[in-house]
């Protein structure tokens, strides 16, 4: 299959045009391999071909969702980038508590976005049981969304391998999950029934607009397959759905400072958070 510039640029434009991820043009092959596998499986010989079907004949959206399925990247681990959810679960969050406590309100919502197959939503909600002393007195949600719903379904299941637990303190590792003979790990119900998925597209105002008081947003290693005004976009909703307070937690490589002033900069032993 040949892809030309002209016809990468054109795809590469549709995907933009409803998801926000921004491609550049040293990703050409990791778009004809994956536009490949989805041709193949259609019947399509030319990439304009397949292109005129994603316009106007994939009424549903179907295909052109197995074709972001393919292109989104799922890297990801329990308790993935350790210090900083440190300084959450040790700085952040009693922060937030004290507050709620003298208002007497007792829930706590957290929304992880691209959460892929649910390691960091999970991740949080371990925490949140482990730093609250009294848990049956709150009310905590933890909400996984991901355009990608694959990833979704592996997410639900709650069902791991060694390497997504490998960094998982041994102590929660055994308090937490139950182990297979064929070394799988799978998350117990306490866990799992503090947590929810849900397929959403970031950059569709109307999917999110029902998601309010949050207290905390995680969007890690998400914004850098965005452009600014993308990325725009997305903090800017981010904003709306938090509460007075809430924090934005950032990949270490990704920063709001070009973006928005709508967030107070704040630098948590040596991490930067975003606060509403």
């Amino acid at each position: 299959m040949e892809l030309s510039i002209e016809d990468f640029i054109s795809i590469r434009n549709l995907v933009y045009e409803h998801t926000g991820m921004h491609f550049g043009e040293n990703k050409v092959y990791f778009f004809k391999k994956r536009l490949q596998k989805r041709m193949e499986i259609h019947g399509f010989s030319r990439v304009n071909e397949y292109i005129k079907y994603l316009k106007y004949f994939d009424r549903n959206g179907r295909e052109f969702q197995e074709l972001v399925n393919l292109l989104t990247v799922n890297e990801t681990y329990f308790f993935r980038e350790f210090s900083q959810l440190e300084v959450f679960a040790e700085v952040c969050l009693p922060e937030v508590l004290e507050k709620k406590k003298k208002s007497k309100d007792r829930s706590i919502k957290v929304f992880s976005a691209a959460c892929s197959t649910g390691e960091e939503p999970y991740t949080l909600a371990i925490i949140l049981r482990e730093m609250l002393d009294d848990n049956e007195c709150w009310d905590v949600k933890v909400k996984g969304v991901d355009i990608d719903e694959n990833v979704l379904e592996t997410a639900r299941r709650g069902i791991y391998d060694k390497r997504a637990v490998k960094d998982v303190p041994p102590l929660y590792l055994e308090q937490y999950f139950s182990s297979s003979i064929s070394g799988r790990f799978e998350l117990k119900p306490e866990i799992r029934q503090m947590v929810s998925f849900e397929h959403v597209n970031l950059m569709d105002r109307k999917a999110l607009r029902y998601e309010k008081n949050y207290d905390f947003i995680f969007c890690r290693n998400m914004l850098i397959y965005f452009d600014d005004a993308s990325r725009k976009q997305v903090v800017e909703r981010f904003y709306t759905m938090l509460n007075k307070g809430g924090l934005v937690f950032l990949g270490h490589a990704e920063s709001m400072s070009r973006i928005t002033t709508a967030f107070k900069v704040r630098r948590v032993n040596g991490y930067v958070v975003y606060q509403a």
